[in-house]
């Protein structure tokens, strides 16, 4: 059985999914493990045991829940047969941070069952504020011994609470074998921005200050929080999305070339990114809340919870001092995108004279879509076909084929159960990027008013300068 990217997956696996009647799990894990093994991906030998606080019934009630995600999420994926085989090889058992003796029972059968050599694999789907006392538990009940732990972001609420429970997770399972799952990281244009880096000596040579102006990170998106008011209420946005995945994509940005592409090597020179990484000053820093976000139930009449965060931030190392990096994120917008934008310094002199544009004043641009139909485009100036001098703007286009790509999800499991540390991040990095926001939890910006439907605050609007940002309205195909 080969995996995506021809390595063989063999080892028998089991998959511990704690948080397996969740959201996430119902819409992400279980659709990306039927795919995976729908594609041969998955190991001969399988099981997975979901787990939490409530049972969902018998296993076959709890089966049939799962098919009713596994039919919406993975619906062009979905065959009878397929499933029956996916289905026989779940259960449920009952756990919490008070009780884990059920699920160590029935862990160790499953592990019998499956035989020597089975790997076994503990996923943390469960709220930030719950995660250090389940790691306790795993560490109690002998769960975490020679398991690998996989575990959602946000990674702790503040620096003080990254620090607790990344020695929680210490006293627990080595790092070696800790998985902090961030899925941006997973996405194919991603890690395309690796090759785009390394694998091409035009782009290296250019990809400093010297000829990039500035950087935007934009995730804005055209739904609202979906019923999540309890995730929203207690996270928001900055945390969500800030600490995680923009700062991750900023990190493929910025970072220096790594001496091989392994784990240790492309940690090692993000986490040199981030600490170069200035502490965002809550000046640079806009929070937005979209009307009407207060009538959600759940909601806080008088909710100050930042659904929207555009900010400016500086990386101060000899390759980047002085260029910009714009990252916006935000619910109930214009447009939904994942974008990545480079924008190159303009020539030194008006050669041409204004009147040969065509009203287009933007500079050359290097775009990276992110979204589920990853792209790249290198957005130039060319002459208009005939007698007289008209510049327009033009871009180069790359779609790449989406035959045989795994989703982020998907990619990301499959790593991790191979033991594959490449595209996950490590302790040192979030401890970091915790300090980098530290200013903005202490020192919160006033959170501001903005229609559904739009681009966030006009403050946010300014804090991109001249250029302004690159998604915006007109300009989100």
């Amino acid at each position: 059985m080969t995996g995506a990217d021809g390595v063989r997956v063999s080892a028998p696996q089991l998959i511990v999914i704690f948080g397996a009647t969740g959201d996430l799990a119902r819409r992400m894990l279980f659709p990306g493990l039927y795919r995976l093994a729908r594609a041969g991906m998955m190991p001969a030998d399988f099981r997975v045991i979901g787990s939490g606080r409530r049972s969902p019934g018998t296993d076959e009630e709890f089966r049939e829940r799962i098919a009713g995600g596994v039919r919406e999420f993975a619906a062009d994926h979905y065959d009878d047969d397929a499933w029956r085989d996916f289905a026989g090889r779940l259960s449920f058992t009952p756990s919490s941070a008070d009780d884990g003796a059920d699920l160590a029972e029935a862990v160790r059968e499953a592990r019998e069952e499956l035989g020597e050599g089975t790997r076994t694999l503990l996923y943390l789907s469960v709220p930030p504020n719950a995660a250090q006392a389940m790691i306790g538990m795993l560490d109690a009940t002998g769960l975490a011994a020679d398991a690998a732990l996989v575990m959602e972001k946000p990674f702790g609420e503040d620096l003080a609470s990254a620090r607790e429970l990344d020695a929680a997770v210490a006293r627990a399972v080595p790092e070696e074998r800790v998985f902090r799952i961030d899925h941006f990281l997973g996405k194919e244009a991603v890690r395309n921005l690796l090759v785009l880096r390394f694998a091409n000596g035009l782009l290296e040579t250019v990809w400093n200050r010297d000829h990039i102006a500035y950087v935007q990170i934009d995730v804005p998106e055209e739904i609202d929080i979906q019923g999540r008011a309890s995730f929203m209420e207690s996270t928001g946005t900055f945390r969500d999305m800030v600490s995680t995945h923009l700062s991750q994509i900023l990190g493929f940005v910025a970072l220096e070339p790594p001496v091989r592409i392994t784990a240790e090597d492309l940690r090692a020179e993000k986490l040199k990114v981030y600490r170069a990484l200035r502490p965002i000053d809550p000046a640079d820093v806009v929070f937005g809340q979209y009307e009407g976000y207060r009538e959600e139930d759940g909601v806080a009449a008088d909710s100050q919870v930042e659904t929207f965060v555009a900010l400016r931030a500086w990386v101060d190392n000899w390759r980047w001092q002085g260029v910009p990096f714009l990252l916006r994120t935000g619910k109930a917008m214009a447009a939904t995108g994942h974008r990545v934008t480079i924008g190159f310094r303009r020539p030194p002199s008006a050669l041409f004279g204004a009147g040969v544009f065509d009203g287009d004043a933007r500079p050359d641009e290097l775009v990276v879509e992110l979204g589920d139909r990853p792209e790249l485009s290198l957005d130039i100036r060319v002459k208009e076909a005939g007698a007289g001098l008209r510049l327009h703007r033009r871009g180069l286009r790359y779609a790449p084929s989406e035959d045989g790509a795994a989703d982020a999800y998907e990619k990301l499991l499959l790593d991790a159960m191979r033991g594959d540390q490449t595209l996950f991040t490590g302790a040192a990095e979030i401890e970091r990027l915790w300090e980098v926001c530290e200013p903005v939890l202490q020192d919160r910006p006033a959170t501001r008013a903005y229609p559904k439907g739009s681009w966030g605050p006009e403050e946010a609007l300014r804090l991109a300068g001249p250029r302004g940002w690159a998604l915006a309205d007109g300009d989100g195909d």
